[in-house]
C-alpha cells in the first residue's frame, strides 16, 4: 500500500486526490494538509482518520477543536512541514495553489520523496531550485502528463518539439480588446472544465497556458523555441509531441483531472479509474486552431518572463495572483489583469535565482507593488 501525503487537500485538485486514493485499497492517506477551509478539512480528517493533519493557517487552526483519536494535530506552516516529515509518505502530493506550494514541493525534495506536483507556481517560480535536486517528480496537470505519457514515462526521452493544447477558456474566439467589461461570472464558465476559480480565470486569459510552456521548459529539459500552444475547443487531445521522423504521439481523453492524478500514483501501471472510454464508434471531431498571440497579452507576457528567468516569473505569478483576486472581487476589470501584471513585472529588477528567501522575497515585493498599482487603475 502506497502511503499519500495530501499538501492542498480542501481544493479542487485535492478533493479529486481523495476520490482518486478513495477508490482502490491501493493507497493510504498518511497526512492531510490545508490552509484555512476548516469545516472541509474537518470533514476529510474524521472521514480519513490520517497519522498527520495540518492547518497552516494560524487563525483557523486554534479553533479547529477535537479531531479523531490516532490523528496529530500540527498547526502552521512549520506544523505542516513536520508533518510531511514525519508521517513516512511514499509519495507526496502538492495540490495547493500559488506560490505557497513551493516550499513543500522543496520540501518533498530535501526529503528525497517523490513528488506528485499539481501545483504551477513550483515550477514557474522555482523551477531553478527544485529540478536540480528533486528524486522524483511526476506531473499531474493533464497536459504535461499526457506529454509524460507520450514520451513512455521517461522525462529524459528524446524528442524534436512539444505541443501543448489549450481550449481557449470563457472566451475563445472573443477580441481582446471586447473584453474590459466582462464580469467574474463570465470569466468563470469554462467551456470543457471544472477548476478552482483562480486558474478558471487564467485560463481565460491564457495565463495557465504561458505558465505550462515555463514547467515544460523545466520538466522535459525543451528550449522554449521547441514548444507552442495551439487552441483545441474539445479537450480531448491534452498535449501532443513530436519526434524527428515526423510521428506525432498525443494522449487523448474525456477531460478529467482523476486519470492524470491516478497515474502520478500508479505509473507504469495502468488501473480502471472508473471513468469512461472515448467511443471512436460515433462521430467526433478534433479541432485544432492557431493560438492568436495578439489576443492573448498574458500569454505572451509569460513567454517572455519564462525567456527572461530569473525572479520575473515569481513577479508575474504574484501580480496576477493579487491582479485575478482584486477582479473576482469586483475590485478591477478583467482586461487590467494584464495591465497590472505586465507594470510589476516591467517594475521588477530581475536577478538569478539562488535561494528559496530570494523568491519569497520578490513574490512579497510584486505584491505590494501590485496591489498599489490597483489603487491607481
Amino acid at each position: 500500500m502506497k502511503k499519500v501525503a495530501l499538501v492542498g487537500s480542501t481544493g479542487s485538485i485535492g478533493r479529486q486526490v481523495i476520490n482518486v486514493v478513495n477508490r482502490t485499497e491501493k493507497f493510504s492517506l498518511v497526512a492531510l494538509i490545508a490552509n484555512s477551509s476548516k469545516d472541509e478539512f474537518l470533514r476529510q480528517v474524521g472521514a480519513l482518520t490520517p497519522q498527520y493533519a495540518s492547518l497552516t493557517d494560524l487563525s483557523a487552526a486554534k479553533s479547529i477543536g477535537e479531531l479523531p483519536a490516532g490523528v496529530k494535530f500540527l498547526p502552521g506552516e512549520d506544523g505542516a512541514l513536520k508533518a510531511l516529515e514525519d508521517c513516512g509518505a511514499d509519495v507526496i502530493v502538492v495540490a495547493c495553489g500559488g506560490f505557497a506550494g513551493l516550499k513543500y514541493s522543496l520540501k518533498a525534495a530535501e526529503l528525497g520523496i517523490p513528488l506528485a506536483l499539481a501545483n504551477k507556481e513550483t515550477l514557474v517560480c522555482g523551477g531553478d531550485l527544485v529540478m536540480p535536486c528533486i528524486k522524483e517528480i511526476m506531473p499531474v496537470d493533464s497536459e504535461h502528463s499526457a506529454i509524460w505519457q507520450c514520451l513512455n514515462f521517461d522525462r529524459s526521452a528524446e524528442f524534436d518539439s512539444l505541443v501543448i493544447t489549450a481550449s481557449g477558456g470563457a472566451f475563445r474566439g472573443r477580441a481582446w480588446n471586447s473584453l474590459a467589461n466582462v464580469t467574474p461570472a463570465e470569466a468563470l464558465r469554462h467551456p470543457t472544465w471544472k477548476m478552482g476559480a483562480k486558474i478558471t480565470v487564467d485560463c481565460a486569459t491564457l495565463l495557465n497556458k504561458g505558465y505550462e510552456i515555463i514547467e515544460a521548459h523545466h520538466l522535459y529539459g525543451a528550449p522554449y523555441e521547441k514548444i507552442s500552444a495551439v487552441i483545441h475547443p474539445q479537450s480531448i487531445v491534452h498535449s501532443m509531441v513530436r519526434f524527428a521522423d515526423g510521428a506525432t504521439l498525443a494522449q487523448l481523453s474525456y477531460p478529467t483531472m482523476e486519470l492524470p492524478i491516478q497515474l502520478a500514483l500508479t505509473y507504469p501501471e495502468r488501473y480502471d479509474c472508473a471513468l469512461p472510454q472515448l467511443d471512436f464508434t460515433k462521430a467526433l471531431s478534433l479541432e485544432f486552431l492557431p493560438l492568436e498571440m495578439e489576443e492573448y497579452p498574458l500569454y505572451s507576457l509569460a513567454l517572455d518572463c519564462g525567456k527572461a528567468g530569473g525572479v520575473l516569473p515569481t513577479a508575474l505569478n504574484a501580480a496576477s495572483e493579487v491582479a485575478v483576486n482584486a477582479f473576482l472581487q469586483g475590485g478591477l476589470r478583467f482586461t487590467d489583469i494584464f495591465t497590472v501584471a505586465d507594470k510589476v513585472v516591467s517594475g521588477t529588477a530581475n536577478e538569478k535565482v539562488q535561494s528559496y528567501e530570494q523568491l519569497a522575497l520578490a513574490d512579497k515585493n510584486a505584491r505590494g507593488l501590485a496591489e498599489k498599482i490597483i489603487k491607481e487603475v
